[in-house]
């Protein structure tokens, strides 16, 4: 229940740190932290529009996307506070449970019958595909290295040891940072302020949504930025005591919202052809994270 209550309470601050971020990045002042999050509350007191060419699954897709990440968050420990639910094999729920709410997304966009919609579409389901492997081999990685397989298990018995483990969690974090910027849509792959038709990506498939609708839609974004950094920050909080932990916490998620901003604010967006390269590389640097945990375990032969 910590876990959930501090990744909101993160959520709430954390694209006002990207945003001011990068307004200090360009020599400006900015808009206020907390302003992102106020115009996400003045959608949510407005009512939605939906279009006669769209469905019950236009209606409901938002909602159930929002609570897909709800319940994966749901799994998130706090170092050796363990997660509302938690099992073993847990992480592979908290992969498809985000993958269900992506579908939903997907097929939303479909049923508005616009050719455009559906591009953007199509790009989207491209993106997290390709983006899967390195979720779980660096997970699966994790389970092998400490021997369990649920997120609060592989966390609480975290240590590193030597050398090699230090890498591996510095190259976990790297993969989890960009992994997190893929499925949020945000830099390189997607500029979530670019209205240039052609390379409109997750901008396009929300189009249509209005109201509430579109306020969850996109709470979610900082939501699920809030929960990478969660896995992130578990990381490097291990066993340490609740006092300790909660403001290191802040501490991680604060640095990865200013790391985030410095990204957008100072790599180019990819060409649309380049992105699947770039998705693969965090594949191949999963794999070396693979090899490493091998290696400390002496499997390498």
């Amino acid at each position: 229940m910590l876990s959930l209550l501090l990744i909101i309470l993160t959520s709430i601050f954390f694209m006002g740190i990207v945003i001011r971020t990068k307004s200090l990045a360009s020599g400006r002042k900015g808009p206020g932290i907390l302003q992102p999050i106020k115009d996400i509350i003045r959608l949510w007191k407005k009512g939605s529009v939906y279009s006669t060419t769209t469905s019950m699954i236009f209606q409901i897709a938002p909602t159930i996307y929002f609570s897909s990440i709800v319940m994966a968050i749901l799994m998130i420990p706090l170092g050796n506070q363990s997660g509302i639910i938690s099992f073993g094999g847990d992480f592979v729920m908290f992969a498809y449970l985000l993958a269900l709410g992506k579908f939903l997304m997907i097929i939303s966009a479909l049923d508005t019958g616009s050719s455009f919609e559906g591009m953007g579409a199509s790009r989207e389901a491209l993106f997290s595909m390709l983006v899967e492997p390195a979720f779980f081999i660096i997970i699966g990685s994790l389970a092998l290295f400490t021997g369990h397989t649920s997120f609060y298990e592989i966390f609480s018995t975290l240590n590193y040891g030597s050398y090699i483990s230090y890498l591996i969690g510095a190259l976990a974090t790297f993969v989890l940072v960009l992994i997190a910027m893929i499925e949020n849509s945000r830099m390189p792959v997607d500029d979530p302020k670019t209205h240039l038709e052609l390379t409109m990506v997750h901008e396009v498939m929300i189009l249509d949504n209005s109201g509430f609708d579109l306020g969850i839609i996109l709470y979610a974004t900082p939501l699920k930025f809030a929960m990478y950094g969660a896995l992130i920050a578990n990381f490097f909080i291990g066993a340490v005591p609740l006092e300790i932990s909660i403001p290191l916490f802040f501490s991680i998620q604060i640095i990865f919202a200013i790391i985030v901003g410095i990204l957008e604010s100072f790599m180019a967006r990819f060409r649309m052809s380049h992105n699947p390269q770039f998705i693969f590389l965090l594949t191949s640097v999963s794999l070396l994270i693979f090899f490493g945990v091998l290696l400390v375990l002496g499997k390498f032969i």
